[in-house]
């Protein structure tokens, strides 16, 4: 039997988040600046590559796989990807098989990704108002979204609303966002803006909003029973009693979320992040491509990343200065 991948403070590692791409067809404005400037093709691992990477980790014991970006759903082929790490949902592997998008793409492939053994579906969103969602993304429109989000149900994808927090720009839509999801039958999670990479003239003090007002301010409005369960991701839930709804608070902030942390990041270069929020990395494209036939040097690249992975990491807000800030775009990380 392989042996699994525990880090140095006796965590199992068994939750791997992919970036495919760091395009996208939005420019949200805490994620990328306007006017990007994307990879060379050459430097991307190739979709082959991306599924000799991904089998090696479910190999050494990753049991859930989420695909994010950039959008995922831009990358050219990329449902040949989805179709090839079905076998390992097949097989029983892997436990789950899941994707982060903008929901701009969805209408087009939510019934393939069904047939590919998804079964759920986070999309990024923050606001259900046309004119503040141009705003907010750039180049997003919310019509397409929606139409999104119809086909995703549609083919049996469970939904779930990744909504930042940003002061003066959602807080007026703590409620009717609320009330939305839970009409759709959609739970929700709320973020708090991350200090990663240079946004130009987007100021991260002025768009904080720490979580715990936001979550007094639901309680205005909702009776909140706190929820035991963990998704195998960084959010603590809460149930809203009146509509039998799950929200679920994403805190790095205010409330660090290291201790339990199961997971690591692959940019869609082969880098591995060991902490969202440490600059510290592990070069795996090489080994890759270096022993293109086999995959012992790989396997003992990630096992040595592994063993480096932190105990937690470096956000820091509290001395009014972004502290611990990110030089790379939470776009090229993977969201």
């Amino acid at each position: 039997m392989t042996t699994p991948l525990i880090d140095p403070f006796q965590r199992a590692v068994n939750y791997l988040r992919v970036s495919v791409t760091d395009r996208c067809d939005f420019r949200c404005v805490y994620c990328m600046s306007e006017n990007m400037t994307f990879l060379p093709k050459k430097e991307l691992l190739t979709l082959e590559e991306l599924d000799r990477m991904c089998s090696t980790f479910i190999r050494l014991g990753v049991r859930k796989l989420r695909i994010t970006g950039g959008e995922p759903l831009v990358r050219r082929d990329i449902m040949t990807f989805f179709d090839s790490m079905g076998r390992h949902l097949d097989s029983g592997a892997l436990d789950e098989l899941t994707l982060t998008t903008n929901g701009s793409q969805l209408a087009r492939f939510a019934d393939r990704l069904y047939a590919a053994g998804m079964r759920r579906v986070n999309i990024s969103m923050d606001t259900i108002n046309e004119a503040k969602f141009t705003e907010i993304t750039r180049w997003g429109r919310l019509p397409q979204v929606m139409q999104g989000i119809d086909a995703a149900q549609k083919a049996g994808l469970r939904v779930k609303i990744n909504a930042v927090a940003l002061k003066g720009f959602n807080e007026d839509e703590l409620i009717p966002i609320t009330r939305w999801c839970a009409e759709r039958d959609m739970d929700l999670t709320w973020i708090e803006v991350m200090p990663m990479g240079e946004m130009g003239e987007e100021n991260r003090l002025d768009q904080y909003w720490p979580l715990k007002d936001l979550r007094a301010r639901l309680a205005e409005h909702y009776t909140l029973t706190e929820l035991a369960e963990n998704s195998g991701g960084p959010a603590r839930y809460v149930r809203l009693e009146e509509t039998g709804q799950k929200i679920g608070f994403i805190t790095p902030l205010t409330h660090n979320f290291c201790e339990s942390c199961n997971r690591v990041r692959l940019t869609c270069t082969g880098q591995l992040f060991m902490c969202l929020g440490q600059e510290d990395m592990a070069d795996l494209r090489a080994p890759l491509r270096d022993n293109a036939e086999g995959t012992g040097q790989l396997e003992a690249a990630i096992r040595a990343a592994i063993a480096l992975k932190p105990k937690g990491h470096d956000f820091d807000y509290s001395r009014q200065k972004v502290d611990g800030q990110m030089s790379r775009h939470m776009s090229h990380t993977g969201g």
